[in-house]
């Protein structure tokens, strides 16, 4: 990717009893596109007494993309969904004026050790959506649009690019690209891209304008017309970006808006836990925090 204009180390962040790598929101560039939200989970060995278990939590104002490496997770809301979360699948939830979800290891799996890695990342809605109904859509492995060049694999996870358009139902213009490589290769994709984007390293590494970057950097492009790079052996990167949003956006926790008084509004509601409930897993939350990211 020439042209870089920053280059965002992973963060550790305790979420609980789990630690995972944070990308966005950053000092310098609180947001990508419409992409607000990036963290690296994993990878990390738990055992039987370790569970995942992420307890009910609310939202506003953001789409939660939850894309898994390794391990699986089982999603429940308060609009009635409960689905397992494998490998390669896409959890794509839009929260609108307000949702309830928690993350757990299976109960099947929680006597085993199981690994966990994986992306969990929140995108921006529009500010005509912020007040929808919340809505959940998951979207097997096998339906992610997938194709081959050479050596080189690529993967739609959402939005548009390449002429092709994944399933998951964004509601704004974006793209979320996976590219796998066998050998090194050299890749310019500027003319395929849009807005603003980012390069994720997974593993191995990338090239540009003589210098090498390796896992956990997440490089912000200038332009993405200008997105050219040379993708090392045996690399996995993912490319984020789209259209950005002429609008600021406010974080406070697990809420994002254009407007702090919705922010208040949300904050107060979960604390006096006037949220929907999620049926099968209501006896427990996640307060309120005292820390707030603004």
């Amino acid at each position: 990717m020439s042209n870089i204009n920053l280059i965002i180390e992973e963060r550790a962040t305790n979420i609980g009893k789990f630690m995972v790598g944070r990308l966005l929101p950053f000092r310098q560039k609180r947001m990508f596109g419409p992409f607000i939200y990036i963290d690296h989970m994993g990878p990390v060995k738990l055992s039987e007494r370790e569970n995942f278990d992420v307890l009910p939590h609310p939202h506003i104002g953001l789409s939660t993309l939850t894309f898994l490496f390794k391990g699986s997770i089982m999603h429940r809301d308060s609009i009635g969904n409960n689905v397992e979360i494998k490998p390669g699948a896409v959890n794509w939830m839009t929260a609108g004026k307000g949702i309830v979800h928690s993350e757990r290891t299976p109960e099947y799996l929680r006597q085993s050790d199981i690994k966990m890695h994986g992306l969990q990342i929140w995108v921006a809605l529009p500010k005509e959506l912020e007040k929808m109904e919340p809505e959940f859509f998951h979207v097997e492995k096998e339906n992610i649009p997938t194709w081959t060049d050479g050596d080189l694999q690529f993967k739609l996870v959402a939005g548009e690019a390449f002429g092709r358009k994944s399933p998951v139902p964004t509601y704004s213009k974006l793209f979320m690209i996976e590219i796998k490589s066998k050998s090194k290769r050299s890749l310019n994709i500027g003319d395929q891209l849009y807005g603003e984007s980012g390069l994720y390293i997974l593993e191995g590494n990338i090239e540009s304008e003589g210098n090498t970057y390796e896992p956990k950097q997440l490089l912000i492009a200038n332009d993405t017309s200008l997105c050219e790079f040379t993708i090392g052996e045996n690399s996995s990167i993912y490319i984020f970006g789209g259209e950005p949003f002429p609008e600021e956006r406010f974080i406070d926790w697990n809420f994002v808006s254009t407007s702090k008084e919705m922010i208040e509004e949300a904050k107060n509601k979960w604390i006096e836990q006037k949220f929907d409930k999620i049926e099968g897993d209501d006896k427990e939350y996640i307060p309120y925090p005292t820390f707030k990211i603004k």
